[in-house]
This record gives C-alpha cells, sequence and structure tokens, in this order.
C-alpha cells in the first residue's frame, strides 16, 4: 500500500448534524434529551474526520453560507483541513435522535440551491487541490436543482489533475458518476437497486460497470460488503460481528477505509480484499463511536482479530 499525498474529498450538501441524545425515542410524545452535540457534518466531512484519524492526509472542499455555514467553517478547521467555499446559502441542519437501543432517527434537511458560481469555484478548488495518484472523492447528496452535469465536472477535474475519483451518492448523480466513469462507487445496497432500477444488488453493480463505472462496492449492512470492478474481479467480505451502535456514519467511515488501505494504488484484482477488509474493519470502529464521522484507531485491531481470514480475490469466469 502506498499513501497518496492528499485525498481531496467534496461535500456538495454539508450540513450542521445535531445529535440528540435520549433515554428512548418515543414517537407522539415529549422526549428529554439527556445531552445535545453539535458538529460540522455531511457525508464527505465524515469522510475527512476518519481520514485524519487515520493518518492519510486529507481536506475536505464544501460551500458553506450564512451563520451556520460561518460557524461550520470555524469549526470544521479547528478539526481538519478544511476549504470553505462562500455560498450566499445558508448551511442546512440534520438532527439525529439516538438512545443506543434502537437505530437512531434521523431527520435530514434537504439544504437550498446553490447558485451556479458556488459550484464553479467548487470544482475549481478540486483542480487546485488533487494531485497526480491521489484520490477525490465526491460524498453525499447534492441539493436540490443542482445541475445534473456537476458530478460529471468534478470527475473530469480530477482526473484531469491525475487522481482518481471515488463517488458515493444516490439516484441520477450516481449513474451521472458512472458514465463519466468514475474509478470508484461506493452506494449502499438500497441506492444501487434505486438508481438502477434491479432487483438484485448483484444486477445493480452489473448495470452501474456497464455505464461505465471503474469499479462498485456495495455496502450492506450486517451483511457485510460485495465488490466487483470493470474488468472481472469480484470479492465480498463479512461484517465484523459482534459490534452494536450507532450505525450512522458506519457508511463514512468504510469509505475511508477502503482509501486508506488503496492509498495511491488502482482498485484491482490484488487490492480489492485487503481494501473491503479495511473498511469492514474502519466501518465498525465507527459503530462503536456516540457520533458519525468518529472511528478510534486503538479499536482498530482487535476488531480486525474478529474477522476471518480474507478469501482471495477472484477473478469472474467468462462464459465461453
Amino acid at each position: 500500500m502506498t499513501t497518496p499525498s492528499r485525498v481531496v474529498v467534496v461535500t456538495p450538501n454539508p450540513a450542521v448534524d445535531v445529535t440528540y441524545r435520549v433515554d428512548e425515542q418515543r414517537l407522539g410524545e415529549t422526549v428529554r434529551v439527556r445531552d445535545v452535540v453539535r458538529r460540522p457534518g455531511g457525508k464527505g466531512v465524515n469522510v475527512t474526520r476518519v481520514l485524519t484519524a487515520l493518518g492519510v492526509p486529507a481536506v475536505a472542499v464544501q460551500p458553506v453560507g450564512g451563520a451556520a455555514g460561518a460557524w461550520f467553517a470555524e469549526s470544521l478547521g479547528a478539526d481538519v483541513d478544511a476549504v470553505c467555499v462562500p455560498s450566499p446559502v445558508g448551511t442546512r441542519t440534520t438532527v439525529a435522535v439516538d438512545d443506543r437501543a434502537t437505530h437512531p432517527t434521523l431527520f435530514a434537511e434537504p439544504g437550498d440551491p446553490q447558485p451556479a458560481e458556488v459550484w464553479d469555484r467548487v470544482v475549481g478548488e478540486v483542480d487546485r487541490l488533487a494531485v497526480p495518484g491521489g484520490w477525490v472523492v465526491v460524498s453525499g447528496s447534492l441539493p436540490p436543482e443542482t445541475p445534473v452535469d456537476l458530478v460529471a465536472r468534478l470527475v473530469a477535474a480530477s482526473h484531469g489533475a491525475g487522481a482518481r475519483v471515488l463517488v458515493d451518492t444516490s439516484g441520477a448523480p450516481l449513474l451521472a458518476a458512472a458514465e463519466a466513469r468514475a474509478d470508484l462507487l461506493t452506494p449502499n445496497a438500497d441506492e444501487a437497486r434505486s438508481a438502477t432500477g434491479a432487483d438484485d444488488v448483484r444486477l445493480a453493480v452489473d448495470d452501474l460497470l456497464a455505464c461505465g463505472a471503474g469499479a462498485v462496492v456495495v455496502s450492506r449492512g450486517a451483511d457485510g460488503l460485495l465488490a466487483r470492478t470493470a474488468t472481472g474481479a469480484e470479492a465480498e467480505q463479512a461484517a465484523v460481528p459482534g459490534v452494536s451502535g450507532n450505525p450512522t456514519g458506519a457508511g463514512d467511515a468504510a469509505t475511508a477505509g477502503l482509501l486508506e488501505a488503496l492509498g495511491a494504488d488502482a482498485v484491482s484484482a490484488a487490492s480489492l480484499a485487503p481494501a473491503l477488509r479495511r473498511a469492514a474493519v474502519v466501518a465498525a470502529a465507527a459503530v462503536l463511536s456516540a457520533v458519525a464521522g468518529d472511528a478510534d484507531p486503538a479499536v482498530l485491531d482487535g476488531l480486525d482479530a474478529r474477522l476471518a481470514p480474507p478469501p482471495p480475490t477472484r477473478p469472474r469466469e467468462e462464459s465461453p
């Protein structure tokens, strides 16, 4: 594994993440909040935090605006390397309600449309920051009315700088990333099926590869990870057993684990299985955290020890 000099992580729709910790989630009743955690968030921000904790150089790029955006930029800059693009649009809020017993309830505002000049600056920052042999990550939802070509522009700017591109999004933007020949897509199973219309996740992976993606890694929660490349290599990885907690942000941590394991290497038959294993371990560490975007490196070796020895990555057999 060779570590890239920098991973550039774009969050098109960042948010102030608010986590309410409660004794029990109860619909239709007044629920007393034990304590509140507020922090800059969004899927890409979570990825950046975990990469930083793993010792991988990373910079977060996102548009921010309004009073919430000013707080977001100041707070994020205290935690990670970040470039915040000023916007006239206020930064949204998401609220998670967590009782540590049931799956957290998440209330996610959609965000507001961004002016074209803001997207121009975001693309310009990617062009400026991406490095040959490094990775650019585009992670999370896009605000309403985002131009359909934004993801393709981000992929083109990254490739133009000699970087590889990982995209973790859903719907039409996920298809656009595949058609723009993103090197790696990392949807969850529902996102892969919904974007392609396929009933089976394996068929959805086939469709994304047929659209032009270089490789696809699908997270399936407790069922682990499934991966396939356009060259026919495929691998599966079970989830770490015996882990419970807050799964919010586990997929983002898995993305960080993939990138840490891949380093400056391309996704290949040789790199696929080790990268999936690391992704599963880092995701499990995130589940143990109280808030999204955290993964304690101190627990990784213990979690890895719970996994069976990795199966070999196998080339996919072609029909005669």
